[in-house]
């Protein structure tokens, strides 16, 4: 079983066979898919999922805090199910693929006090940019 469906079942989250087919489509590593993403991937598992039942579980997911919304450059939100791990993201400028990094250390340490104006920081987010492999490699 996912780490996403086992963290649902450990909540008392209802599942029905909808909601176990999205949240088996964002099961593993580096997922960052869009909605339509979600839905194309669940309908091959499921075909009579409509696109409406997937957003609903995106947004109850996300509510849920167990699914995080990543928006990057105006492009379409993707959905990353690396809630419960520290961790930022590595962005290509030119496809829009993502990749969850680890950094060493407390990014907030990298703040100094005198930077920080006097706010009480109670999260950070660092996003990385530059071309994927694939989009770099030549034609």
């Amino acid at each position: 079983m996912s780490d996403l469906l086992e963290r649902l079942r450990g909540r008392g989250w209802r599942l029905t066979a909808q909601r176990r087919v999205v949240a088996e489509v964002l099961d593993g590593d580096h997922v960052h898919y869009t909605a339509d993403e979600v839905h194309a991937l669940a309908s091959d598992r499921l075909p009579e999922i409509s696109r409406a039942t997937v957003y609903n579980t995106l947004g109850e997911l996300v509510s849920l805090g167990e699914v995080i919304e990543v928006s990057t450059d105006g492009r379409a939100k993707r959905y990353d199910p690396n809630a419960h791990h520290d961790h930022q993201h590595l962005v290509c400028s030119q496809c829009g693929t993502i990749r969850d990094v680890h950094l060493q250390g407390d990014p907030l340490s990298a703040l100094p006090e005198p930077e920080r104006y006097g706010f009480q920081v109670s999260e950070v987010t660092v996003t990385y940019r530059g071309i994927c492999p694939h989009c770099s490699a030549p034609s």
